[in-house]
């Protein structure tokens, strides 16, 4: 028989002492053994290596004559050091312990809530709810449940993201413990409610809270910040008596991730000036927001502030930060931050492989790719390979992409999901090969989503297919029948091929579905790092007289250089005359108009735009740039388009 030796702290134990002689006193019962006792069985469980060494244990708790209020503490921490061990399923580890607890007699309240907590932790969420029944089921009010035994119910609703689970937990925590009014149980079902997405039943039991803690207040913001609900985010942020660092980080990704980055890099800014902890997760919504504006000056300050809290090198900011800088246009910040990160995981090369392709830099991109699954053995993702066929198709690279598309799944074995086939799609249309990227889309494994047909749309439209340039139509009209984008280019499709009926009739079903453009907005980045917003016809900016001026100026120098207005841009049934002041207040015209006044003819101007760049401003920022002898670069919902000289990094192709 083997012998197994108890942990080395057993062998210090000492022999129980003996009965005392003198009377008991009336003193209560310490709720620990002797120190040393207590203090050696914690340590031995804490330091146990194996299953084999906890039964040992376990089996000395029960012998060893320790007050009966202290084996329930003991037994639970051998629970706690069970959990933790990496214990096959073979082993039955919520078997062994459901027999810790069963071997007590009567069940103890408290040994139970750490039964609840193991099986969370090591089991699927749901099963914690079959061990809950299984207690009741065998105890029935023999066994009082703690305050703290629902915690462990309502993180495994939370886990499953079960709204059944996070209702049953609120039910018998009312029913069965009667903790309807204890703050600790109320904020574990807040937070089940919130990570169920039912932001109503959370604020129900918010607003029946008798005592609210920072944990109530900050559950609720990061509730409506993550439905997208920011004005009832803000309600409540402004009603918190304290603002820790999860309110004020929920503020500003829940701003970032609902497309308002003004806002998320002021609350981030005070958030930095309130002395908050700047963690990851709020850098990483500041570096977003960044990005979202394209704010280089902003965008330089937050890494700074990644560096100054010790962030700089964490592979998810590094990560963030290549992206940022590759979408506020400075792909060479971008590198630099890339060659700089000492750890680079998948998300951080399939950031700058995106970048890279953004910008054109097809070679690189490619390159970079098979630097990272050569040299560096990083296995891609999905993500990656949407890069790199980006790449491949702003670079009209046809025989490479093919290639990529089918190592994807041959090598990598990445399925190809409907964007990789928006990619090839795109790929092909750009080459000419209309019709082939038709078939390709017939033979999908996936359904075509918007995206595959649109590229196929803007395809048709480049090199006018009106034929095909109708089947994607049919396909986007069902799939995104408020895409007012779709119908334009149906309708200059039809328009350059001469089907004037056609037309009509496209035109007529816009009216009838009183489609309306999303507001066009564009945003240009002063020297004080003050991001100015432009709306489509605005007349709001301080500067508003000046900037009109000087946009009529350039528009005469361009007139001079042979710019004639591309009214096709212009959908609506109005005179020649009001389409051309229509196309003058376009945002990103009025925000280059401003970048001229500011910035001279010194520098390069920055705009991003969250719509495709009609075909007219295309054509009039390629004729700024070489009358006025200014690099521009325009971010819109497409990619980076660089003017320079004339001439456009998209070849005429977005």
């Amino acid at each position: 028989m083997v012998h197994v030796a108890p942990p080395r702290a057993l062998a210090r134990l000492p022999s129980p002492p003996p009965p005392p002689v003198h009377p008991p006193t009336h003193l209560p019962l310490p709720l620990l053994p002797p120190p040393s006792l207590a203090s050696l069985l914690t340590d031995a469980i804490a330091a146990s290596p194996s299953l084999l060494h906890l039964r040992h244990l376990h089996a000395l708790i029960i012998r060893l004559p320790l007050p009966t209020t202290s084996t329930p503490f003991l037994l639970s921490r051998l629970l706690r050091r069970l959990a933790a061990l990496p214990l096959p399923p073979t082993h039955a580890p919520l078997r062994y312990a459901r027999a810790v607890f069963s071997a007590l007699s009567p069940p103890d309240p408290f040994l139970a809530a750490a039964l609840l907590r193991f099986a969370l932790v090591t089991q699927p969420p749901l099963e914690t709810f079959r061990v809950f029944s299984g207690l009741r089921r065998a105890h029935g009010s023999d066994l009082p449940f703690l305050p703290f035994a629902f915690s462990p119910l309502a993180k495994a609703a939370a886990a499953a993201r079960s709204l059944h689970a996070a209702a049953v937990t609120h039910a018998v925590s009312i029913l069965i413990g009667g903790f309807d009014k204890h703050r600790f149980v109320e904020n574990s079902l807040i937070g089940a409610y919130v990570a169920c997405d039912d932001v109503s039943a959370a604020r129900k039991v918010f607003d029946g809270m008798a005592v609210k803690d920072v944990i109530s207040w900050t559950s609720i913001v990061v509730a409506y910040s993550r439905s997208g609900d920011m004005g009832s985010a803000e309600e409540v942020f402004a009603q918190c008596p304290v603002k820790d660092m999860v309110a004020w980080t929920a503020m500003v990704t829940g701003y970032a991730q609902n497309a308002m980055p003004a806002k998320a890099l002021e609350a981030f800014e005070h958030m930095a000036v309130a002395g908050m902890p700047i963690d990851e997760v709020s850098l990483t919504g500041a570096i977003s927001a960044c990005a979202q504006l394209g704010a280089v000056r902003r965008a330089a300050w937050v890494q700074d502030i990644a560096e100054r809290n010790g962030l700089g090198r964490n592979v998810v900011v590094g990560s963030g930060l290549v992206d940022m800088y590759a979408k506020c246009g400075l792909i060479d910040d971008a590198c630099r931050v890339f060659e700089g990160m000492h750890e680079k995981n998948v998300y951080t090369y399939s950031s700058m492989i995106a970048g890279l392709a953004a910008h054109g830099r097809a070679n690189d991109a490619i390159a970079l790719f098979n630097d990272m699954v050569r040299r560096a053995d990083v296995q891609p993702n999905h993500v990656t390979f949407i890069g790199v066929l980006t790449a491949c198709s702003h670079a009209g690279m046809v025989r490479e992409g093919r290639y990529y598309f089918a190592q994807m799944k041959d090598k990598y074995g990445v399925l190809p999901s409907a964007d990789h086939y928006a990619c090839m799609v795109d790929l092909l249309g750009r080459a000419g090969l209309v019709d082939e990227a038709l078939d390709l889309v017939k033979s999908m494994t996936v359904e075509a989503h918007g995206g595959v047909w649109g590229a196929l749309l803007g395809a048709c439209r480049i090199h006018g297919n009106a034929e095909v340039a109708k089947v994607a139509a049919e396909h986007l009209f069902k799939l995104e029948p408020e895409g007012i984008g779709n119908y334009i280019l149906l309708s200059n499709t039809l328009a350059s091929a001469g089907e004037w009926d056609q037309v009509s009739k496209v035109r007529k079903l816009m009216r009838s579905r009183r489609l309306k453009k999303e507001p066009a907005i564009s945003w240009f980045e002063g020297r004080d790092g003050f991001v100015h917003q432009f709306f489509a016809g605005d007349n709001t900016h301080p500067r508003t007289r000046e900037i009109q001026k000087a946009l009529f100026q350039l528009l005469e120098k361009l007139k001079l250089a042979g710019y004639v207005p591309i009214l096709s841009s212009i959908v609506y049934d109005v005179s020649e005359q009001e389409k051309q002041r229509l196309l003058m207040g376009h945002s990103e015209k009025l925000a280059l108009s401003f970048g001229l006044l500011t910035l001279g003819s010194s520098g390069t101007i920055r705009i991003v735009k969250n719509l495709r760049i009609c075909d007219d401003c295309h054509l009039f920022m390629r004729l700024v740039s070489k009358v006025e002898s200014i690099d521009i670069i325009v971010r819109d919902n497409m990619r980076f388009h660089h003017f320079k000289d004339g001439e456009c990094s998209c070849g005429g192709f977005w």
